[in-house]
């Protein structure tokens, strides 16, 4: 099942790198030294965040905020990271 949620990505203030922040996935945050690093980093991020929600929570996951509605500062973007989850065990 593949499952997306809207990242903020926001600069570093002394470097080329980034920071996000997954608005509807409480703690849910990654860093990276540049923006193609940070958008896997939150990729990898949000997957282990859902995976230990769907398998602790009985998959009760929030909601995913509309992009538009997403208050962002100057310098600061939105991207939308998509995550694939095996929800079945291998039939092996």
């Amino acid at each position: 099942m593949t499952f997306t949620y809207p990242a903020v990505f926001t600069p570093h203030e002394h470097d080329r790198g980034y920071h996000a922040v997954f608005p509807d996935l409480e703690c849910c945050e990654a860093d990276g030294p540049d923006l193609e690093d940070a958008v896997e980093n939150a990729r990898d991020a949000a997957l282990n965040w859902i995976t230990v929600e769907l398998d602790e929570y009985e998959g009760d996951l929030p909601f995913s905020s509309h992009v538009e509605d997403i208050k962002v500062t100057e310098g600061q973007l939105v991207k939308l990271i998509s995550v694939k989850v095996k929800l079945l065990p291998d039939s092996d």
